[in-house]
């Protein structure tokens, strides 16, 4: 059996801390410009692309740069002519497309024995491509999933924080965000960088980012093409019950105790927190309303 196509070093694995990877994406067909040219004409049709202008900055809105700093230009002539189009893009969701669905299997399938000795209950499946012009950045922000992140062409620089980091993130700006999908307080500062882990991605070099764990993005002076692979842990949704349980507190006037101070509270609160949001699922299914499920095998589109 060929070894995985991500190398990780399985003696320092830890699914909650930074880590670099390898790997041997670099010349997959499906990376190529070519391809990412056609993938984004399918994508754009499901409105699956996500682009703003190389005027961004690290401190940008995340949630906001594509209306803050536009890109007029069209998928086919960003992707085709990315070397000067002084833009940032994102294929998002790249599973909804059937190649490329199998492409994130072949990868994270090859990964997951492994990883679910360390980190069981992968779920939620996803991949990202990220296609950028020389110099244009990736505004400072956080995601709920692990994600692998990997380069196939150029270089840049990716800073990433341990999301343990309270001088980074704070209680309440994870509360919001896992409570309510909001990066409000969510503030890039400059000081941040000396407290960064600093890749200098190149092609075949990646990094391994957990949940939560904030990042930052400056491309270097020439054509960028990156994919993610993300998903789900047990571990993951475990935290964001936790997260999302005391956002409630706070809400009723309350001042929980943070997440991780005491692994005996944890389990008592998350016991009660399973029952709570168990029960409020079954209600909005019961009424015909959406519902947030991320036990399923891939992120929706």
């Amino acid at each position: 059996m060929a070894p995985p196509r991500i190398a990780i070093d399985r003696a320092v694995f830890d699914p909650w801390k930074i880590q670099a990877v390898t790997h041997q994406l670099v010349d997959h067909p499906l990376l190529q410009i070519e391809s990412l040219i056609e993938l984004g004409r399918r994508l754009q049709q499901r409105r699956l692309v996500r682009t703003h202008s190389g005027a961004a900055s690290a401190g940008s809105s995340f949630a906001d740069a594509p209306n803050l700093f536009p890109n007029t230009k069209s998928v086919e002539e960003t992707l085709g002519g990315i070397v000067a189009a002084n833009a940032w893009m994102s294929l998002l969701n790249v599973q909804a497309d059937p190649t490329y669905r199998r492409l994130i299997d072949e990868i994270l399938d090859e990964i997951r024995p492994f990883i679910e000795t360390r980190d069981p209950g992968m779920s939620y499946r996803a991949g990202w491509i990220f296609v950028s012009s020389p110099g244009a950045i990736t505004p400072f922000h956080m995601d709920h999933e692990h994600n692998f992140i990997l380069q196939i062409l150029g270089r840049k620089r990716l800073y990433v924080w341990d999301p343990s980091d309270r001088e980074v993130l704070s209680e309440r700006a994870l509360e919001l965000f896992h409570d309510a999908h909001s990066r409000e307080l969510v503030q890039w500062k400059e000081e941040f960088r000396s407290r960064a882990t600093v890749f200098e991605l190149a092609p075949g070099i990646g990094g391994y980012m957990p949940s939560t764990a904030a990042h930052m993005v400056e491309n270097g002076d020439g054509p960028s093409i990156t994919i993610s692979f993300t998903y789900y842990t047990d571990s993951t949704r475990r935290r964001e019950l936790l997260y999302r349980g005391n956002a409630k507190l706070r809400g009723l006037g309350l001042q929980p105790r943070p997440v991780g101070v005491s692994a005996a509270r944890d389990r008592s609160k998350l016991a009660a927190l399973s029952m709570y949001f168990a029960a409020h699922t079954a209600a909005r299914r019961a009424l015909g309303k959406g519902v947030r499920d991320n036990h399923v095998p891939y992120a929706p589109a």
